[in-house]
């Protein structure tokens, strides 16, 4: 399979290395430096683009790819509000369009167990929800992807709760979320869910040892979507 890494970083750098030892060739390298590559590309030799970028490229990055009926894997955070315009160009142009705020296995059954908790815990009112998460000092945006999509999962089944907000010095909003986002070197990733009251504490947590994981999710998922048309997600992926 030839593919095409938009967003060649640590994450596309290891994405390289897990493809290519699986098999794959990389038909192109595609950062800031080198953008304009992008054009003299034969975008018929190619089968997937996998698409770890800037928040301020995703949206390009991505267009032009389907424009191209590239299949594209999409993991780049920060860029969401613009997520409906691309699904609705996906459809236009009968392309495939996967978006996960994150690839790996583990964190997608993490993202399950989240939901179910949330739905035990929704009636349980002397319980204090919060969310934190710690990444590596590298990572732009705040609160992550990841965070959200578990605040997102908490926020569908506990009525009390309006929206999600970053903790500040501030206090927290009335019926608002808590997350709290750290940037503490070489931390790849930890996610924390806390119910806390004053008789005792539940709390899930993730920890990811390595970036490995969520660059390894990707290629199989590239490998997966190659041949198929749609909009795709982790949860289609995995069967969950």
């Amino acid at each position: 399979m030839n593919i095409l890494i938009l967003g060649y970083g640590k994450m596309g750098k290891i994405i390289s290395e897990i493809a290519e030892a699986r098999g794959h060739h990389i038909a192109a390298k595609i950062n800031i430096e080198n953008v304009s590559d992008l054009e003299r590309l034969d975008a018929s030799s190619i089968d997937v683009a996998i698409e770890f970028s800037q928040p301020e490229a995703a949206w390009e990055n991505i267009m032009w790819a389907l424009k191209r009926k590239i299949p594209v894997v999409s993991g780049t955070t920060g860029w969401l509000e613009r997520k409906a315009e691309v699904e609705a160009a996906c459809q236009a142009l009968d392309g495939t369009f996967f978006y996960a705020s994150n690839y790996s296995v583990g964190v997608n059954i993490f993202f399950r167990v989240n939901k179910f908790l949330s739905k035990l815990m929704k009636d349980q009112y002397s319980y204090e929800i919060s969310l934190e998460e710690i990444h590596h000092t590298e990572k732009k945006d705040a609160p992550s992807g990841t965070v959200i999509t578990l605040a997102e999962g908490i926020l569908e089944n506990v009525e009390r709760l309006e929206g999600w907000e970053l903790k500040s010095d501030a206090a927290t909003g009335a019926g608002m979320l808590p997350i709290t986002s750290k940037r503490i070197d070489p931390a790849p990733g930890t996610h924390i869910v806390k119910y806390e009251s004053k008789i005792d504490d539940i709390e899930i947590r993730h920890t990811a040892h390595s970036r490995k994981g969520f660059a390894q999710g990707a290629v199989l998922v590239a490998e997966w979507i190659k041949d198929k048309k749609g909009i795709y997600s982790m949860d289609d992926f995995l069967s969950l």
